[in-house]
């Protein structure tokens, strides 16, 4: 694994966002939608009210059409772990890849299979069979899901392995630890339920626009009333699920914690910042300007919330990179003593491969000890300075703030639908508030991916890789160019859903 030029790295690292940020346009309404339509083929099997038929086949209509394009660009954004990122592949493949690869064998034909029984089946199997098959596509959809966040909680939280200094390659001894490990558990729920809410925020939306338009108005009123139940639910598990996601990065990440708080010099007790604006004029952790131009804080929050302790010490960004602060494994190490053992590990791995060539086992065992010791920060090696262990700040700062605004909003917001329900025809400013909301909750999926992948920089797997040791021996011209081709092809793939989930918008549900 050799260190590359920064510009391939740089465009490398845009090209796999952009894919991912287009990918999770798609996927969020997916599981919001399919949760949503089986709700209603329930709701029909039970009553045999053919409204929740024809309100179940409309929505079913345009999950198919996100459905199909997600695939698309699901595919490329895996396609890119070997084309672009082959060094990683290469060292953690036997780890990151089994998830994948039970997600496309298990998850993805499951999907596969019952999805032409959904569609295609209303009139050739039994209602029960049908509504069945429903509930298995958007179950195998979230099982894929699953699996794709098990392999993400992994990077931020790699477990489970072993390095083989032999292969030169970290190699699963534990597929359990990979799949229970609370980061795992917690992404999952979390992802899963932003997905709902982006659901429901997408029919109430466009339950409003046909009540505006004052049509079909039994068929929105009974998809919004729907869509503002789940919605409420999963947006307050979200909160929930949340605070767990901050708790694990608080233990387990603490420089995005960090970055995510503004937070240079940690403090026992400290404060808890909801709303701030950074100093423009804050350039390095070793000066002493104010982080802040104005904030407001509530005593001792932070501390509860990170380590559930309101007097616990939350180390800040010069903490970490100095050390010496309190942890439950003891004090915490420098950057430069990290630095140190890392070189120590890459230096013994080295070793150990020319005494294996030279068949000398004292020697090979020696360089082995060596390199067990300092594995744990191996990844450190590649890092020269520590300015490179921090984060855009004001990136993750800002999107972090703006996403929890937005979830307490979203709460609001299917709270008051909820409380209005009977006289909500009335109600063109609610309507039209219901409307515009639609893309909000695109914006606080993507939002809370930059504040986990950009926070994690500059990490492939957290600690044990670096982005400038994970990519590919390419060009960066050839990475330049297939930027922008993706660019244009996956912004064609979203105008054409977007027309035709218009046009299907515009037609209405179909009567029996």
């Amino acid at each position: 694994m050799n260190v590359l030029d920064a510009t391939l790295v740089d465009w490398s690292r845009a090209q796999f966002a952009m894919t991912a940020m287009y990918h999770w346009l798609f996927v969020p309404l997916t599981l919001g939608l399919g949760v949503i339509m089986s709700v209603m083929e329930t709701m029909y099997v039970r009553t045999g009210d053919e409204a929740w038929k024809k309100a179940a086949k409309f929505w079913m209509t345009l999950f198919g059409v996100n459905f199909a394009i997600g695939v698309a660009t699901g595919i490329i954004l895996e396609f890119e772990f070997g084309t672009n990122w082959s060094n990683y592949s290469w060292f953690v493949g036997d780890i990151f890849g089994a998830p994948l690869a039970i997600e496309a064998i298990l998850a993805f034909f499951m999907e596969a299979t019952f999805i032409s029984i959904m569609f295609f089946g209303w009139n050739k199997v039994s209602k029960k069979f049908h509504l069945a098959a429903t509930w298995l596509t958007i179950t195998g959809a979230t099982i894929s899901a699953l699996w794709i966040l098990v392999a993400n909680a992994w990077m931020q939280y790699p477990v489970g392995m072993e390095f083989n200094p032999d292969t030169v390659r970290n190699e699963m001894i534990n597929f359990w630890s990979l799949l229970l490990s609370p980061v795992a558990l917690n992404k999952f729920f979390h992802t899963v339920l932003s997905g709902w809410v982006v659901g429901s925020l997408f029919v109430a939306g466009i339950s409003s626009w046909y009540l505006l338009k004052k049509r079909e108005t039994d068929f929105a009123l009974k998809s919004m009333k729907v869509a503002a139940i789940i919605g409420l639910i999963s947006t307050v598990l979200v909160a929930y699920t949340g605070d767990g996601s901050a708790y694990n990065v608080a233990q387990r990440q603490p420089m995005k914690l960090a970055a995510m708080e503004g937070l240079y010099i940690g403090e026992s007790s400290i404060e808890l910042v909801p709303f701030g604006i950074l100093n423009p004029a804050k350039k390095s952790y070793k000066d002493s300007i104010d982080p802040y131009l104005l904030h407001v804080e509530i005593p001792s929050l932070l501390s509860l919330l990170a380590n559930r302790d309101m007097n616990s010490f939350v180390p800040g960004i010069k903490d970490i990179i100095d050390g010496g602060y309190p942890t439950k494994n003891g004090p915490a190490l420098s950057f430069d003593e990290k630095h140190k053992r890392g070189l120590a590990a890459r230096g013994a791995l080295a070793d150990y491969q020319k005494a294996v060539v030279a068949k000398d086992s004292v020697a090979a065992n020696k360089s082995k000890a060596i390199l067990k010791a300092n594995y744990a920060q191996f990844g450190y090696s590649y890092i020269d300075k520590p300015e490179k262990l921090i984060p855009h700040i004001p990136t993750v700062y800002y999107s972090f703030r703006i996403m929890v605004m937005l979830g307490f909003y979203f709460i609001l917001l299917f709270t008051v639908i909820l409380w209005n329900q009977k006289k909500i025809e009335k109600l063109n400013w609610l309507l039209w508030i219901s409307v515009l909301s639609i893309p909000l909750g695109y914006l606080a999926g993507q939002l809370g991916w930059v504040v986990a992948e950009v926070g994690r920089q500059p990490w492939a797997i957290q600690d044990v890789l670096p982005l400038n040791a994970a990519i590919s021996h390419i060009s960066a011209n050839s990475v330049k160019i297939t930027f922008f081709l993706f660019l244009v092809l996956f912004s064609a793939l979203l105008v054409a859903e977007i027309r035709i989930m218009l046009k299907q918008i515009k037609k209405g549900p179909e009567v029996e």
